[in-house]
């Protein structure tokens, strides 16, 4: 009773008056909610952590049997990954061979004189190696009529060998008013297979260049 009454009349302006008894309940009391305080906040930390690991394990479990799936299916995207590549090769040995594309471009330029085109320029350049083909530009110039280019177009779909013709930076504009004339313009590209050294020796320079190791790509139309 006696502390309570002392609590009671406290003077609060005179800390210094409190008796040994009511100074030691309030360091005390002072030590508990500094101690509760502290507490409090660690646990409040380790919440925050907590969550944060939480939301971290789903993502993981996600990865994790994202992951699981392909590995189990690695196999069979495998196999099929090998059975595209060797359908790949197989299309492109229909291309004509190194020995078959000197023929191939006379076969081409003939084609064009056969359909009445009058050719002024069809200057082949130098090849470029790819994966498993090579593409050779063609710089052409040739004059004629509508049906003339789509007589050279059909004569060339039916050549013994699977021709292709890409075309890049061509166009195709009047001669003049008058006589109905086209004037073809530009550069195709046309491609042979390469055979398995020719195939390792590209591959080989085209890892080795800042190019192929970006990745190659070849345009058809």
């Amino acid at each position: 009773m006696k502390f309570l009454q002392e609590l009671q009349s406290l003077d609060r302006n005179n800390i210094g008056g409190w008796s040994k008894s009511i100074k030691m309940f309030f360091s005390g009391l002072v030590f508990v909610l500094i101690v509760f305080l502290g507490w409090y906040l660690f646990i409040s930390d380790q919440q925050d952590q907590l969550q944060t690991a939480a939301g971290k394990e789903d993502q993981l479990k996600k990865e994790f049997s994202d992951k699981q799936a392909k590995s189990v299916n690695l196999e069979a995207l495998q196999q099929q990954l090998d059975e595209m590549q060797d359908m790949l090769r197989q299309l492109l040995r229909q291309l004509p061979s190194k020995t078959e594309m000197p023929e191939l471009l006379v076969d081409i330029s003939q084609t064009a004189l056969s359909a009445g085109l009058e050719t002024e320029l069809f200057q082949p350049g130098p090849e470029s190696p790819k994966d498993f083909y090579a593409e050779k530009p063609i710089q052409l110039r040739m004059v004629g009529t509508y049906h003339q280019f789509g007589t050279f177009i059909s004569g060339v779909a039916s050549l013994p060998r699977v021709v292709i013709l890409t075309m890049h930076d061509v166009s195709l504009t009047p001669k003049d008013k008058a006589s109905g004339l086209l004037v073809l313009q530009g550069t195709v590209k046309t491609y042979r297979y390469l055979d398995e050294d020719e195939s390792a020796s590209a591959k080989a320079a085209n890892a080795k260049s800042p190019r192929g190791k970006a990745g190659n790509t070849g345009g058809r139309k």
